[in-house]
């Protein structure tokens, strides 16, 4: 399908701000300074499958492996060996059961980022996650595919196994992303010609192989959908930033095949089905999995969070939250009891209490792109 794709050198309908349609011809650039040999290793790491298994941390039995206590077809193994599982595991001289190795499940989430959100587990200064809104794995965990800054929203993709995460996010199997940007300040063709061919940054040369204007935006705000083939820290506003314009707004829509639909609200998730999957495994080299048949009052929860997910969460507590919740309620309580004046109906009002502006017109609808696919 990517073959295919390249070949014509087109890319098909792109996602605009608001959900409109855009239909676009981009040549594709290649990289002529890529290392010729950049096949990322198969398997998953010796100490993540004993560790899923439950014999002890991950850390712990990287110990075991550097002490030589773990064994792989009979040979000592060494920190960073991979496995693909039907290799024969000692420890201490015992042979590990394959039924003691927990089989790898391969599911996979889309994820519309919020603005805030950090990628991260544990945020030590207590900000939202990404993980915060996921359901529970059991027997696994979510590893996110990719991370995109604070200020960025957007399409993340989260599985369940190692190896399709690994082999998304290497270069060698050119998952590009695609990013619709409003930029401040005025855009000249010697500017957009100077971004396809590139720009040197702090941590080498960098470029957008595709990149072409879109309708919207007013003043000095427009808007544009570029492409890079590379997930570096903040490349996106940085290359920008280097032709001397400011983002205002970025938000990723594509990544490889996968697209960001309009039906997909921001703070909102949904699960891969099998089919989806399999045609995004084929991607990246690997065989399909069959997914572990779940019961249908699981199921039925699953489909429950997942409506859930599209609420708002509740904001959290701040520097920036002035009154208290308790001043708040007492507030609330007040009106109330005074009851509200004809011309200051609740509805006029927004969630902090102030006079609340004309409604905007939503856009989409039926401009929403087919999801998942080319």
């Amino acid at each position: 399908m990517r073959d295919r794709l390249k070949r014509s050198g087109a890319v098909p309908l792109l996602v605009t701000p608001g959900g409109a349609q855009m239909s676009e011809e981009f040549t594709h650039d290649q990289y002529d300074d890529q290392p010729e040999d950049l096949t990322p290793p198969s398997g998953e790491k010796l100490q993540k499958v004993l560790a899923r298994a439950g014999l002890a941390s991950r850390r712990e039995i990287e110990g075991w492996i550097s002490a030589g206590r773990v064994r792989v077809d009979g040979e000592v193994a060494n920190l960073g060996a991979r496995i693909e599982g039907h290799e024969k595991i000692e420890l201490d001289g015992r042979p590990l059961r394959q039924e003691t190795l927990p089989q790898v499940q391969r599911r996979v989430l889309i994820y519309n980022k919020r603005e805030g959100e950090v990628c991260t587990r544990d945020d030590p200064e207590g900000r939202p996650t990404i993980f915060d809104r996921l359901p529970r794995v059991r027997g696994g965990r979510w590893i996110n595919i990719g991370r995109l800054d604070i200020n960025t929203t957007g399409l993340l993709m989260f599985t369940t196994d190692g190896e399709l995460a690994n082999r998304l996010m290497h270069p060698s199997y050119e998952m590009d992303r695609e990013y619709a940007v409003r930029v401040r300040g005025e855009v000249t063709d010697e500017m957009i010609d100077q971004l396809k061919a590139g720009v040197m940054l702090e941590d080498g040369p960098a470029k957008f192989t595709d990149l072409k204007k879109a309708p919207g935006g007013d003043g000095f705000n427009h808007w544009f959908h570029c492409v890079v083939m590379e997930g570096r820290n903040r490349e996106v506003r940085r290359l920008w930033e280097a032709v001397g314009c400011v983002v205002s707004r970025l938000k990723r829509v594509r990544f490889g095949p996968v697209f960001l639909t309009a039906d997909m609200s921001v703070g909102r998730w949904r699960e891969m089905a099998q089919q989806e999957v399999d045609i995004l495994s084929a991607e990246v080299g690997l065989a399909p999995i069959p997914m572990v048949e779940e019961k249908a009052k699981f199921r039925e929860r699953i489909e429950r969070l997942q409506r859930k997910s599209a609420t708002p969460s509740a904001p959290r507590r701040g520097p920036k939250n002035k009154r208290s919740d308790a001043g708040r309620h007492e507030e609330a309580a007040r009106r109330r009891e005074r009851g509200a004046d004809i011309a200051e109906r609740p509805s006029d009002f927004d969630n902090r209490g102030k006079p609340a502006g004309p409604r905007r017109p939503r856009t989409g609808g039926s401009g929403s792109r087919p999801g998942f696919k080319r």
